[in-house]
């Protein structure tokens, strides 16, 4: 048994002891499977779920404490590579040169892929251009369009950046169309507001939102898309959804992983085995992303029988 698997099958048993105490933090608590103090540093994109995962983890395990800090893709990965956190959330594994530094330490990231999130298309509520195709989507990022829309997302140092840079051929993205805000929430509401935008999200940011942008979510549709070079769905349209992600049929997805350089089985591994396991999965399907593995669900079915 590798220590992945023991580490999920000790935070099985502590879920069990942990639920439904209401015992106070101790002061100075030893760090352990679910308890301690440590510093996780992740990618932005993912803020909301992976909120909601923080909160329900401490509710259930009070000695425990993640400090999670929040910054673009590049923020992340300057921490996590300078030594400064050893445990970071991404939307890919990382490079071999990447890789190279931790394994130099002497501490091999470990993956935990508890996640799939898409990358959606959102335009104005009152657009009526809905549809667009991956090759139509290259041509806008290298600027190839007359439509005169303009093409927004969150950071110049984003993930989704990474992701569209990739998508298009790795151009750098500075065409007279193509505009960066500072965040989901500002590229939500931008569209919100003009009718010729076409921004580009993480999809977790467009479910169940929070009040202070909730109003500018009511205010905009995401584009379905379609993959004209797929074998099974050329011809088809599809909108981000669950359905769809587990169907491969939206074409444009990202992987979400914890990855974990401690060197040891600690609260690190603790807070992967809890993402992983069902309680954090069930928490991934009621976010709208796609969990890593599909939670059970029992249903008792009674018979009834009939008296004469």
């Amino acid at each position: 048994m590798n220590k992945l698997k023991f580490a999920i099958a000790v935070f099985a048993v502590l879920t069990v002891l942990g639920c439904g105490e209401n015992k106070p933090k101790s002061l100075v608590p030893v760090e352990g499977f679910a308890s301690g103090n440590i510093t996780i540093v992740a990618d932005e994109s993912f803020k909301p779920v992976i909120e909601q995962e923080e909160r329900i983890f401490e509710n259930a395990f009070p000695d425990a404490t993640l400090n999670i800090k929040y910054g673009t893709e590049n923020d992340v990965l300057r921490s996590f590579l300078n030594d400064s956190t050893r445990v970071a959330i991404l939307p890919r594994q990382l490079t071999a040169d990447e890789a190279k530094v931790l394994n130099s330490r002497k501490l091999p990231p470990i993956y935990s892929m508890f996640a799939r999130d898409a990358v959606a298309l959102i335009v104005n509520k009152a657009s009526a251009d809905t549809l667009i195709t991956v090759a139509e989507i290259k041509k806008m990022l290298n600027g190839d369009t007359k439509t005169g829309q303009s093409i927004v997302f969150d950071n110049p140092n984003s993930s989704l950046v990474r992701y569209l840079r990739l998508l298009s051929g790795g151009i750098e993205l500075k065409q007279k169309n193509i505009y960066a805000l500072k965040s989901n929430k500002e590229v939500i509401r931008y569209v919100s507001e003009h009718t010729g935008a076409i921004g580009i999200v993480g999809f977790s940011w467009l479910i169940d939102p929070d009040d202070d942008y909730a109003k500018y979510v009511d205010n905009v549709q995401t584009v379905s898309v379609r993959n004209e070079s797929s074998k099974t769905y050329p011809r088809e349209y599809f909108k981000p959804s669950q359905n769809t992600l587990v169907l491969n049929q939206y074409p444009l997805s990202r992987e979400l992983y914890l990855v974990n350089s401690t060197g040891k089985v600690g609260l690190g591994s603790g807070f992967a085995a809890f993402l992983t396991g069902e309680r954090g999965q069930r928490i991934i399907l009621k976010s709208g992303l796609l969990p890593d593995s599909i939670p059970r669900r029992e249903i008792n079915i009674k018979k009834s029988f009939k008296t004469e």
